[in-house]
């Protein structure tokens, strides 16, 4: 993924958003921007020079091997060679243009070695686009670098032209600076009429130069993201590897919550009741009123038991969600809640059991964040289909001041409906009311 934070001031600092009083137009070319990005053109020409000498002669050299076994290694050298100036490129793109530009997939062995190590090279993506910037950049590195500098020279040569004109009749033997001249004419520019015109002829070169490397570095933006970045293929494979990573904290996260619940509730609680009966058994002919009180009691123990173990079926999964779907499980869920709660599900059919298990317990981890932290005195639940997504709005009137970066519960909610391709969006500021939007991914259910 590429990053352009696009320099705001001659500063430097990316993203700040600060306020000119002077135009862009005049002030760009005092801003650090423009001096990075020609920076960047002149050091594009050697560095340009460097990295196609070496690729074409590697290659060739390569090529010219393959008659015999030493072509391949010296391929996978010279590719190999390729990536860590692409290396070298993107760092360069990146302190001198803020461009950041992800690093591409590395090479994927199966084995160890130089065999198995030389033939990922050969098999990499990533390889063959490197020595492919290597060779076409130089062509256009050329183009930029004269096209920047001669605009630099002659619009500050042209600007700065009333301050030595007097070189000419000094040293040249010249009346100024000729605009045309042959065998009969010559015209200069000597009077301070057309001083003043060349001058505001560099004025306007001057300013229109940084609007033109900036294009030109543009082109380069390019070509760095499209041919050093990853592509986007290898970026969904990481993103699936990070979701992946998530899911798989998430559950064993869910399995040790339902271990401790398990253990500090029902099970202590049944492990106290078979003491009890065991007693109540053994009073059972000494003292049958004591024994019957401890029954009793065991048998409200029981209750408690049953009604734990209620609540953390619900919590994995409710039979109410499954029976009768969203609108059931959630007008369930909002009944718990310590605010009215008001809940509307508009949605044509059923999505998918996990979509649709990810979607209740979104909108149960919000309530819950209602009823412990908001302090609201109404609620309302909104879920609907918008073509191939399924939205969830959760709204409260509540003193607001929830935000996903503090590291709290919208965090971990934010990870989870992430590792669907969902989206968790707050709006709360401070003194509320709260909006919550989650957007889902529809996947219909399969009969």
């Amino acid at each position: 993924m590429a990053t352009d934070y696009g320099y705001d001031s001659g500063l430097g600092f990316p993203g700040t958003g600060r306020r000119h009083r002077v135009p862009a137009g005049l002030r760009a070319p005092f801003e650090g921007r423009t001096w990075r990005e020609f920076g960047y053109v002149l050091l594009s020409l050697p560095i340009s020079i460097v990295m196609f000498t070496y690729a074409v002669t590697m290659i060739s050299l390569g090529a010219g091997l393959l008659v015999t076994f030493l072509g391949i290694p010296v391929f996978a050298a010279g590719l190999a060679g390729c990536r860590g100036l692409g290396a070298l490129e993107r760092a360069r793109a990146r302190g001198l243009l803020g461009l950041e530009v992800g690093d591409p997939e590395p090479l994927r062995m199966r084995k160890s070695g130089f065999m198995a190590w030389m033939g990922a090279v050969l098999k990499s993506g990533t390889s063959w686009r490197t020595l492919l910037y290597s060779v076409l950049h130089l062509p256009w590195a050329v183009f930029s670098f004269v096209v920047a500098v001669n605009f630099w020279v002659y619009g500050l040569a042209l600007l700065t032209y009333p301050l030595w004109f007097w070189v000419f009749p000094a040293y040249v033997g010249q009346d100024g600076l000729q605009l045309y001249g042959d065998q009969t004419h010559h015209i200069y520019l000597n009077n301070p009429f057309e001083i003043g015109v060349t001058a505001l002829v560099g004025l306007l070169f001057t300013l229109a130069t940084p609007w033109i490397v900036r294009a030109l570095t543009t082109v380069d933006r390019v070509m760095v993201h499209g041919l050093l970045g990853p592509t986007r293929l290898s970026a969904r494979v990481v993103e699936l590897e990070s979701d992946r990573g998530v899911v798989v904290d998430t559950a064993a996260a869910d399995l040790r919550r339902i271990e401790r619940d398990l253990h500090d509730g029902a099970q202590a609680r049944l492990v106290a009741l078979a003491m009890d009966l065991g007693l109540a058994k053994e009073k059972l002919t000494e003292d049958p009123q004591a024994a019957a009180r401890m029954v009793d009691e065991a048998h409200g123990e029981v209750k408690t038991a049953l009604q734990e173990l209620r609540d953390l079926a619900r919590g994995i999964h409710p039979a109410v969600l499954t029976d009768r779907g969203l609108d059931a499980a959630l007008s369930s869920v909002a009944s718990r809640c310590t605010v009215p709660v008001q809940v509307e599900v508009d949605l044509p059919s059923r999505p998918a059991p996990a979509i649709e298990g990810i979607a209740y317990f979104t909108v149960s981890e919000l309530l819950q964040n209602i009823s412990k932290h908001s302090r609201a005195t109404f609620a309302a639940v909104d879920v609907w289909r918008v073509e191939d997504r399924l939205l969830l709005q959760v709204v409260d009137n509540g003193v607001g001041g929830a935000d996903v970066s503090s590291g709290s519960g919208l965090a971990g909610l934010a990870e989870r409906l992430d590792a669907v391709d969902g989206i968790l969006v707050v709006d709360s500021p401070a003194g509320g009311p709260t909006r919550v939007t989650a957007e889902l991914p529809w996947r219909s259910e399969r009969v």
